[in-house]
């Protein structure tokens, strides 16, 4: 018997629907935006199957069933969220700064449930990756300049996901000639499978493997005090400097990454959630934050304590030196948990970040990208991804290679990049055309405007750090957020008196909540295509030109370290 046919007699939700709201079903999507007929039909998870008309369960025990049935696109994208360069980057944290960066992660919980509760929203009212949707409202040169971005960064991240493979073996004694090419096929044989469920029946065993982690944090028997403090209180140990600031904006960068944007938008639609379980997704993406900063607060947390008192604390060490550190000065186990943890981390990393890419390039160029088609007929799609994987394992084996301040500065890079990618999440969701009645609050509108504002502060930060180096960085901080907090304040009130007369128009008026639950884009075609203001463009323009501006910096102040690092040598 197949899971749908037993989810169908467990569940009454999943029973057939009478047939005129079938029919209306049929037609409502026969006039969406999906580009690939494959992402249409029953919700199939690795838990189980919703019939594609369903209706959201009443009792407690349905409902939780059918949010097994739903959970995958969160917990695999906030738990891919610490891969090799998470693990690396939080580590180095702790044993660099101890747990005075621990606030950091407290702070960036909202932060990745607002960013990733609106791609949510984009990818089941819509239908269609982020990728496209950006193309399609904002233009070619846009579109260039987002997925261009995009491609670079997320290649080189899944090159760090082969330099943690490759350290993580290494720890174990095994060579990288041997661990990376296993490592680049198993990844390639467990994605082109042709079937969804079995996709996410892999990822979510390394999900299961990944709550390793947390146990890291007790073997070093932290002092709660401590803790509590590094939790509450911003600061860094010895300071804010360049090196500090650079170490925050990674631990930015690794957390809330650009590709995880898109990655779960194209994953919810893949797996072909509607509006109607929205809010079972929304649980699956919350559940995934909490736990992906807990793990990441652990790993903080065993190198903090780890490594204080130690000739290893302050100093840039890849994660195999970790590693084995913590072997040496806590215990065996440790040593090994983080090495098998680092594993995992870097398979679930690579797999999520290479499919973000593979799912962008087939909404760019139209081919057909999903999860359910098999080889034969999704030959690009799956070429793509096999080729990406192939190249990053390669370069990987390049010897003498500086690993571990190259996967820094590639996190360090998401960080400087995601205010870009933040500004057009903002901007889609705030497309009534897009999304009609699922488009943002004016709450959520302001939540979005504080994390951008604090990340490019963040940059800010680090060029007048990198350049200034005598600056006091607390003041330039203080300033900063003035600054913020007053340009939020103004924009807030031209927003509220601009918004005013648009409310009587807008899409939600008189709309029931049956409805909204029903709506989706309509084809792209018949949208009217937004229009732009002079400010609008003037203000995208000086972003991308400070983002240039900022990333030539980043550049210097890596190779800096790692002339540092190469003369401590």
């Amino acid at each position: 018997m197949t899971d749908k046919l037993q989810m169908e007699r467990e569940f009454d939700f999943i029973a057939p629907v009478a047939p005129a709201e079938r029919n209306a079903a049929v037609a409502e999507h026969n006039r969406t935006a999906v580009l690939d007929e494959a992402h249409l039909g029953d919700i199939t998870g690795a838990f189980g199957t919703i019939a594609r008309d369903a209706h959201p369960p009443t009792s407690r025990w349905k409902r939780l069933l059918a949010l097994l049935a739903i959970m995958g696109p969160g917990l695999i994208v906030m738990i891919g969220d610490n891969d090799a360069g998470g693990v690396a980057t939080y580590t180095q944290a702790g044993q660099n700064y101890g747990t005075s960066l621990l606030w950091t992660l407290l702070l960036l919980v909202p932060v990745l449930i607002v960013n990733q509760e609106m791609v949510v929203r984009l990818g089941a009212v819509t239908g269609v990756g982020h990728a496209r949707l950006i193309f399609e409202r904002f233009g070619k040169f846009w579109g260039a300049f987002s997925v261009v971005d995009l491609f670079i960064l997320n290649f080189l991240t899944i090159v760090t996901e082969f330099i943690g493979i490759s350290l993580g073996f290494g720890y174990f004694g095994v060579s990288p000639s041997l661990s990376v090419p296993i490592a680049a096929a198993l990844l390639i044989l467990m994605t082109v499978t042709g079937s969804f469920r079995r996709w996410e029946r892999f990822m979510l065993l390394f999900v299961l493997v990944s709550f390793a982690t947390i146990a890291l944090g007790f073997l070093v028997h932290p002092v709660g005090k401590e803790v509590l403090h590094g939790l509450f209180v911003p600061g860094a140990q010895g300071g804010l400097d360049s090196t500090a600031l650079l170490l925050i904006i990674a631990i930015v960068g690794t957390t809330v990454a650009p590709w995880q944007l898109f990655f779960q938008q194209s994953n919810v639609v893949d797996k072909r959630i509607t509006p109607r379980w929205i809010a079972f997704e929304r649980t699956d993406t919350v559940l995934g934050s909490v736990l992906t900063n807990v793990g990441a607060a652990a790993l903080m947390i065993v190198c903090a304590y780890g490594f204080r008192n130690t000739d290893l604390f302050g100093k840039f060490s890849d994660t195999g030196v970790v590693a084995a550190g913590l072997r040496d000065h806590v215990s065996v186990s440790a040593g090994n948990i983080l090495a098998v943890v680092l594993i995992n981390a870097s398979i679930i990393g690579a797999a999520a970040v290479t499919l973000a890419t593979s799912y962008a390039f087939g909404d760019v160029f139209g081919v057909k990208h999903s999860l359910h088609r098999g080889v034969k007929d999704a030959k690009l799609f799956y070429a793509i991804f096999s080729g990406l994987v192939i190249v990053a394992a390669a370069i990987v084996l390049i010897p003498n290679a500086p690993l571990q301040l190259m996967t820094l500065a590639v996190q360090a890079l998401a960080g400087l990049l995601l205010p870009s990618a933040t500004v057009f999440l903002l901007l889609l969701c705030n497309d009534h055309e897009v999304l009609g009645p699922w488009a943002n609050k004016p709450w959520l509108n302001a939540a979005a405007a504080v994390i951008v504002g604090t990340l490019i502060n963040l940059s800010i930060m680090l060029v007048v750090a990198t350049l200034f180096p005598a600056v006091d960085a607390n003041f330039v901080t203080g300033i900063l957020f003035a600054l913020l907090a007053v340009a939020l304040v103004v924009i807030g009130i031209v927003s509220a008196v601009r918004r005013g007369p648009a409310l009587a128009t807008s899409a939600t008026v008189g709309m029931t909540g049956v409805d909204r639950a029903n709506w989706r884009m309509p084809p792209l075609a018949e949208l009217s295509k937004p229009v732009w203001s002079t400010t609008r463009k003037v203000g995208m323009l000086t972003l991308r030109i400070y983002l240039v501006v900022a990333t030539a910096l980043l550049v210097f102040k890596i190779v800096q370290l790692a002339i540092g690092v190469g003369a401590g040598g």
